[in-house]
């Protein structure tokens, strides 16, 4: 509802008109923060790059012995390959919790390793990929490969909304509307809530 009401002032074009939320992340001048709160990050990644250390054996003494010995390097060897070619496959891989502030202009993702700063503008791709995800891709600034990265957020729907507005207009989710649950507006007033129309 509170997202709605953000897009309905945004094409309206009184965004501006809204208190600041507070926020402890630094803002750029006349930068509006619509919205605090916890969140987690994952990137997609591979934990490796598929190298691993080959161990080789020498035993001495009895043929049974040495043929245990060989065969355990061998099993361990295996293992390790193995062990690397899994990691050498991109996934998501969870980056910790916490705060994200939205704003009209991005969303900054607060955690002392792992900080993240999504400006609208800068994104590459953006997407609502499943209730409480946005999804997003950009180029790292410093090294320009590219990167994917998800927000596990209760403002999830409101980062896209906006990022959308901003650099994707003609994203098939903000043009169906499908960014928000179906049937939300009937469901607002089915509780009594007034939903401005944002479809």
């Amino acid at each position: 509802m509170y997202t709605c009401h953000v897009v309905d002032d945004l094409v309206r074009g009184r965004l501006g008109d809204r208190p600041p939320v507070p926020s402890t992340a630094r803002l750029g001048p006349g930068e509006l923060p619509v919205a605090v709160g916890p969140a987690a990050r994952s990137t997609w990644r591979a934990l490796g790059d598929g190298s691993y250390t080959h161990n080789t054996t020498l035993a001495v003494g009895r043929p049974a012995f040495v043929i245990g010995s060989l065969v355990g390097s061998a099993l361990g060897n295996a293992a390790r390959r193995r062990q690397a070619a899994t990691h050498a496959q991109p996934r998501w891989v969870a980056d910790g919790q916490g705060e994200v502030t939205v704003t009209d202009r991005r969303a900054y993702f607060g955690h002392p390793q792992s900080r993240l700063d999504l400006e609208w503008g800068g994104l590459d791709a953006a997407d609502l990929t499943a209730p409480g995800v946005f999804q997003c891709s950009y180029r790292d600034m410093y090294t320009g490969s590219g990167q994917m990265v998800q927000l596990h957020s209760f403002w999830a729907s409101l980062m896209f909304v906006l990022a959308a507005h901003a650099a994707f207009p003609a994203h098939p989710r903000l043009l169906s509307g499908s960014w928000l649950p179906p049937d939300f507006e009937n469901k607002c007033r089915a509780y009594g809530r007034a939903c401005p129309q944002v479809r």
